[in-house]
Parts: structure tokens; C-alpha cells; sequence
């Protein structure tokens, strides 16, 4: 299969927005960044004062990192440069690091049909959370229906918005629920909570191109309360297997991080070329490695600069083909996947309430541990 750099360009539309019309900043502009994998192989797009926030960490200002998840789906390839970009800064620096599961927002944005959809979804999240390898001594996950104090400080923070700010954001009209209203507020709790609840005032907020929206209420709305302003990177755009954006309402194009081997291997093998549509002409002429689905993913999710840099001038010399790019893509994603379901399957309940951020005095809902042990 061939596809074109328009594919490509498309995904990063959202991105490109974010700079020309949203005020953010090109993120290869800035000249120090962490040497990491994520950061060296370029994989964020733009930011809003990482600069900032790295600046604040280097001089050993206490930090904290907040990534949100919506529960309304499974953990997908996707999520690996943001999980692996928390984990860095947690293992390198200690960091805590807190993940909202917006059990809420899932249910009244109707992406999925019942609360205890949503929390399903969310008792799955967290075990994969565990099974990625955060740390439960230093990560707390806030599941919104299980930590009723978020509402609180979101009802402290809503004084600050109105109805005109959040349609001329979100562009919502009357008809839409009033749960989509409020629900910018609950946004902006989760990435003050840092401070409010620890005193931690340098905030790194990962997010998604689609999710700026958030961030930049958020951001105001910490000002406009007196708390200090949470930094944002964004992460580009990934495609699925087919070249376009991954969605739970396409998973044949998306790799699932609890997919077996076989399902794997038959994605991965039919998953979009930049190759020649010979093997004579891809010899002639080499390939595109910005077009191949598998080159992406290897050098993007596995791969160092250099040895990325090494395999595509390979590719694109015709010196390797994109049969070869994918069995070496599979050598460390099968393994790499195979890792993480044992992992998960391996959860204790310890950890699991560990993780949960809830009030000392209370116990984790009834509700929540006998979900856990039913996935």
C-alpha cells in the first residue's frame, strides 16, 4: 500500500493550528530540552513555557507532572510517548506524577453509555498504569467519581468563566448538556491540583494538539485564582496503522497494548508502506520513511536519534525494505507488548488502592475493588 504526504500533513494540522492561530510556541525552537528519547527524536510539536517548567526542575523547584486519560477506550500504542515522557521525568527526578481519569467527562460528552461504563474503563486504565511501570509511592490517579474533593475546588475555580468564554471555545451551543458546560472547570481543577493540594507550583501538562482547549482555560483560570500557570507540551499527532489519526471507532487500524502476538503481526503486516511497489524499483529508487507506518513507530517508539537517523537513510537509499522495517519493528514491539500484559495480569490490590487518590480517612469505593477483580 502507498499513501501520500498529505496524509501526514493532515494529521498535523492540529498541531500546525496551535502555533499560527493559538499563540503556542514551535517546540524545536527551544535549544535545552532533556536528553530522552521522546524529546531527541522530536516528538513534540509545540509547547507552551516547557522552558519554563525545565528551567524551575533543573534548579530543583519542586514539580509535578499531570496527564489525564479519559476512560472510554483501551490503552493503545498511542499513549507510549506520554507515558514514557512522565516516566522519565519520575524515575530521572522523582517527580510525582497525577493522572485524571475523567469518568465524568466521558459519560457526558456520551462516550460511553453509563457511569459504570465509564469507571469500567477507568479500573482497566489504572491496572495498565501499574503494568506500564508508574511508581504507586509517587503516582496518584484521580478518578473523578471516587474524589468528590476535585468538585470542589472546580466549583472554587468556575466564578472565573462564563458562559460566552466556553462557546466561543468549544464552540457549544444550546443544545448541548449542561455536564459539557462545567466540565472545563473540572479540567482546570485537575491541573491546579498539583498545588492546590501539594503546594507544588512547576506543572508539566502533556497533552494532546485536540486537548489545548483545556489547557488554555485552565491556564486562565489559574491566573485569574491567584495559582501559578501549568507549562504544555504537545505531542504530535500519531497516525494508525492506515496512515490516519487513531480512533476507537477505527480499532482495526489501532495497535492495543493488550493485543496478543498474532493480532500484532497481521496489523503490523498490512499496515501502510513508503516503499517502492516493487522490490527492483524500491531498490532503484529507495523509500519514503516518512510515509511508512512501520518506520514511524520504530523510530519514533523505540529507537535513539541516531540509530532512527541510520535505519531511514538506509530506507531511503533502498538499501532496506519495508518487509525488513517491519520484522525489525516487530522485535521490539512484540516483546515490548508481551512485557506489558504479563505485567498487567500481575496488578495486586495493594497497588491498586495505593495509586488512587482518595481521602485518608475513607476507603476505596466497594464499587471500584470489585471491578478490579473482575478484568
Amino acid at each position: 500500500m502507498t499513501a501520500t504526504t498529505s496524509n501526514i500533513n493532515k494529521l498535523l494540522d492540529s498541531n500546525k493550528k496551535l502555533v499560527t492561530e493559538f499563540g503556542a510556541t514551535e517546540f524545536n525552537k527551544l535549544t535545552n530540552i532533556p536528553n530522552f528519547r521522546t524529546f531527541q527524536n522530536n516528538l513534540f510539536y509545540s509547547h507552551r513555557n516547557f522552558d519554563t517548567f525545565y528551567t524551575n526542575l533543573l534548579n530543583g523547584q519542586k514539580s509535578a507532572i499531570v496527564s489525564g486519560l479519559n476512560p472510554s477506550g483501551k490503552l493503545h500504542l498511542g499513549h507510549k510517548v506520554v507515558f514514557d515522557t512522565c516516566l522519565f521525568f519520575q524515575r530521572e527526578y522523582n517527580l510525582k506524577v497525577i493522572i485524571p481519569l475523567s469518568d465524568d467527562e466521558s459519560y457526558v460528552s456520551g462516550r460511553v453509555e453509563t457511569r459504570i461504563d465509564a469507571i469500567s474503563h477507568a479500573v482497566h486504565l489504572i491496572k495498565g498504569l501499574l503494568a506500564y511501570g508508574f511508581e504507586p509511592e509517587l503516582t496518584k490517579v484521580v478518578l473523578d467519581f471516587n474524589y468528590p474533593e476535585i468538585f470542589n475546588l472546580a466549583i472554587n475555580l468556575s466564578r472565573k468563566i462564563n458562559i460566552s468564554k466556553i462557546k466561543g471555545v468549544y464552540g457549544y451551543t444550546e443544545s448541548n448538556n449542561i455536564g459539557l458546560y462545567f466540565y472545563p472547570a473540572v479540567q482546570a481543577a485537575h491541573v491546579i491540583l498539583p498545588e492546590d493540594k501539594y503546594g507544588i507550583t512547576n506543572t508539566l501538562v502533556p497533552i494532546g494538539p485536540d486537548e489545548d482547549p483545556h489547557l488554555i482555560l485552565g491556564r486562565d483560570m489559574a491566573e485569574a485564582m491567584n495559582y501559578s500557570k501549568p507549562s504544555v507540551i504537545h505531542v504530535k499527532f500519531m497516525p494508525d496503522i492506515n496512515l490516519e489519526k487513531m480512533s476507537k471507532s477505527r480499532p482495526d487500524g489501532v495497535i492495543y497494548l493488550t493485543d496478543n502476538s498474532e493480532d500484532v503481526i497481521a496489523k503490523i503486516k498490512r499496515a501502510f508502506s513508503g516503499g517502492g511497489k516493487t522490490l527492483e524499483e524500491h531498490r532503484k529508487f529507495g523509500g519514503n520513511p516518512e510515509e511508512d507506518v512501520a518506520m514511524i513507530y520504530l523510530t519514533s517508539y523505540f529507537l535513539n536519534k541516531e540509530e532512527g537517523e541510520d535505519i531511514k537513510k538506509n530506507y531511503r537509499e533502498g538499501k532496506l525494505t519495508s518487509r525488513e522495517v517491519k520484522e525489525k519493528l516487530l522485535s521490539y514491539l512484540i516483546p515490548f507488548l508481551e512485557n506489558f500484559n504479563k505485567s498487567f495480569s500481575n496488578v495486586n490490590e495493594i497497588d491498586f488502592i495505593k495509586i488512587l487518590m482518595h481521602k485518608e480517612t475513607n476507603l476505596v469505593n466497594k464499587k471500584l475493588i470489585e471491578l478490579f477483580r473482575k478484568n
